[in-house]
């Protein structure tokens, strides 16, 4: 998995490539950990993300979570594959998801 971040002002987006599952999800993890107490919106680009396990959905619900109260967060350019996932889970109910 290779994650791009991408910092405007207190805006941050991240491009997500590849494979987010248990073996990688240390890597987002670390990434959340150090974003900027004053980051007031988040966006994951999933674009290039071709799968998505549980450890995944942990994250994107911890970063849901740290970004409450604040301008947003959302996740943009989903795959269908990935977007059935949220759907199933019922995310896509709570989360601001953008197909692609």
């Amino acid at each position: 998995m290779e994650i791009v971040s991408k910092t405007e002002g207190s805006k941050v987006t991240m491009e997500i490539t590849g494979w987010l599952d248990t073996q990688t999800a240390p890597q987002l993890e670390k990434e959340l950990s150090a974003l900027d107490p004053g980051t007031t919106s988040l966006v994951f680009d999933f674009a290039n993300l071709e799968y998505i396990s549980s450890a995944g959905l942990r994250l994107v619900i911890a970063a849901y979570k740290k970004m409450a109260g604040k301008e947003g967060f959302r996740i943009v350019n989903v795959s269908d594959e990935v977007y059935d996932v949220f759907s199933l889970t019922g995310f896509d109910q709570k989360i601001n998801i953008e197909k692609k």
